[in-house]
């Protein structure tokens, strides 16, 4: 990047250090925390959203729809998080597959499942194979982000599960009392009340969601983690200009701080959040308010 990288070999070491920090590879670390960023920005409020309706699901008077919310919660909650990423995101690739395979190859003749193998004709592969770099990275980190929501989705609904249930019965009783339809009480009563007895847990949940951003690197995505390890590894002169020994300790060092001081600002940010949601409620935090106040 700087005119004076032109041989490492005869750089000081802050000269050499400037260099070796803005290579290629390195510009590629650092867009992979925005890769992470970008993961978490759009996995929350999906999986919020896949929550809320899990938990509606799972409270309704409907006894399949009531099935179908704590069937799911009950099964993606009981699978080890590694067990699911790995397997559902085949089982979801193939999916897509097999979809364009029945459109666009009705004609085939062969079996799509050969032994161990699955098969199917060129046109129906995703992404296909003379696709650009930047769609077949676009289509890990799609399947990365549906795989993250439904996960954490599952969680998050038992969170909200147990806060609709833990708004006073009597509260929703009243207003049904005052002419409230069981929609309007959902919606003006129990969901405005709910979020504060939520909040703890879905801060919990945002943590954990933080801390599972590495599993990026198990999907085949580059995330910090890959390149922390590709980068970190030793450097021998032969394979590159700015050889150097073992420094993966520093790289993951590196990660360490950042994982710290995202998941600080977050403490912050959900104590403020949850100073807000508690004025006026009929909660521990809301009486503290209100005798200080």
């Amino acid at each position: 990047m700087f005119d004076f990288c032109v041989d490492p070999a005869s750089l000081d070491t802050a000269k050499w250090f400037a260099c070796y920090l803005t290579t290629g590879k390195h510009l590629s670390l650092y867009w992979s925390f925005g890769t992470v960023l970008l993961l978490l920005a759009i996995t929350a409020p999906v999986a919020l959203a896949l929550g809320f309706g899990g938990a509606s699901a799972a409270r309704s008077a409907f006894a399949p729809l009531r099935l179908v919310g704590k069937t799911y919660i009950a099964i993606v909650r009981g699978v080890p998080d590694i067990a699911f990423f790995l397997f559902f995101v085949i089982a979801l690739d193939q999916g897509f597959e097999w979809l364009r395979h029945q459109v666009k190859c009705p004609d085939w003749d062969q079996p799509i499942r050969q032994g161990n193998d699955f098969i199917v004709c060129a046109a129906a592969k995703l992404p296909l194979s003379n696709a650009p770099q930047w769609i077949h990275e676009v289509y890990g980190f799609s399947l990365a982000v549906i795989t993250f929501a439904i996960v954490f989705g599952a969680f998050a609904a038992n969170v909200l599960f147990g806060a609709m249930r833990a708004v006073p019965h009597g509260q929703i009783e009243t207003a049904l009392a005052y002419g409230m339809t069981q929609r309007q009480a959902f919606w003006r009563v129990l969901v405005p009340q709910m979020w504060v007895y939520a909040l703890p847990g879905l801060s919990n949940l945002w943590m954990v969601l933080i801390k599972s951003t590495p599993l990026l690197f198990l999907l085949g995505v580059e995330d910090i983690v890959y390149w922390a390890r590709e980068l970190g590894g030793t450097k021998t002169p032969r394979f590159t200009e700015y050889p150097h020994g073992n420094w993966q300790m520093w790289y993951f060092l590196g990660l360490l701080v950042f994982y710290l001081l995202f998941t600080r600002v977050s403490e912050v940010f959900f104590d403020r959040l949850m100073k807000r949601l508690s004025h006026g409620q009929a909660t521990t935090a809301g009486e503290a308010q209100r005798k200080a106040a």
